[in-house]
């Protein structure tokens, strides 16, 4: 679809062409690996959240990296895991930007993350603010995280009842 006065499609018109040439479902597939990450933190399944990263090199601060079976150990370690078997949180990924390239096979997102926490009586507060930078690859029929930048911590509140050890 062309615009009149030859400007090109509108945004609505390359939306309509996303969806039709289907990479809107691609779109949605990386997004949804964007929150099903969330929902397995928040859960306290550590295991189901670092196989996400099976194919991944993760970027820990200092420009430390590590793997899939490195951040299950670290996770293990470091958060706070409550009776009900989950660290009390809720993390909330906002503004995703994905960007997709076909051809390759590989993708880029950026999104924002709040994490929120509430412990015992304690009040519901934001604990940490930031971004991820994340790649990902069409492998084995899927989209797969490649790689995930932890180091971009923005805003760091009281941690104490998420970590063994200060955030930074």
């Amino acid at each position: 679809m062309e615009r009149i006065g030859g400007q090109g499609p509108s945004g609505v018109e390359r939306l309509i062409q996303r969806v039709n040439t289907g990479a809107m479902d691609d779109a949605t597939a990386i997004t949804n690996l964007l929150y099903r990450y969330a929902e397995a933190m928040d859960a306290g399944d550590f295991v189901a959240a670092t196989d996400l990263f099976a194919h991944a090199r993760l970027t820990l601060a200092d420009g430390v990296h590590t793997d899939a079976t490195g951040m299950l150990a670290l996770l293990n370690d470091i958060v706070i895991v409550y009776p009900d078997g989950t660290p009390r949180t809720r993390h909330v990924v906002t503004n995703p930007i994905i960007d997709i390239d076909e051809a390759s096979g590989t993708a880029t997102a950026r999104s924002s993350y709040t994490v929120m926490q509430q412990v015992g009586d304690g009040p519901l507060h934001a604990i940490v603010v930031g971004r991820y930078h994340d790649r990902f690859g069409y492998i084995d029929d899927a989209w797969r995280f490649t790689e995930r930048d932890y180091s971009l911590v923005d805003l760091t509140g009281d941690t104490s009842g998420h970590l063994r050890m200060a955030l930074g």
